[in-house]
């Protein structure tokens, strides 16, 4: 599946994002620096019903938000990878706890710990088409996205 979309569409593509993935809870976010990730995701917790303050994780490397909506609650891990040197880092980190948490994970820069993600894991490819609008990829078969 693939996106256009504009910043003033993001609330939009964030509801169809989730009524795409329903029970899914690992995402992995791919783009260079500056593509939006993090802009994406804060979307995206909005629409889950995030209502605290959202941040990018770079220096926390893991930030955990509350979401309730719709009569679900549960917790959303933003993670960080990009100032992390290796898989152990990532893993003394915390980053493996969450994966396994049962929650839903969203992880900047995944490709630093490509072992730690599975088949199910929903990847997120993101590519800057203008200073406002970006393409959002969601290949349909996202295991293999690391080679």
């Amino acid at each position: 599946m693939q996106y256009a979309v504009s910043y003033n569409e993001l609330n939009e593509f964030a509801q169809l994002f989730w009524k795409s993935f329903p029970n899914a809870t690992i995402f992995a976010f791919h783009g260079e620096m500056g593509a939006g990730k993090t802009t994406i995701i804060t979307a995206l917790c909005e629409a889950k019903g995030v209502t605290e303050v959202i941040g990018s994780p770079t220096f926390s490397i893991i930030n955990e938000y509350v979401f309730n909506k719709n009569n679900e609650t549960g917790s959303i891990f933003h993670m960080d990878l990009y100032r992390l040197n290796s898989v152990e880092e990532i893993i003394r980190a915390g980053v493996e706890d969450c994966l396994e948490s049962g929650s839903i994970c969203m992880v900047e820069w995944p490709e630093k710990a490509a072992e730690l993600f599975d088949e199910q894991t929903i990847h997120v490819i993101i590519k800057p088409l203008s200073d406002t609008e970006r393409l959002i990829d969601i290949p349909s078969i996202t295991a293999g996205i690391f080679k």
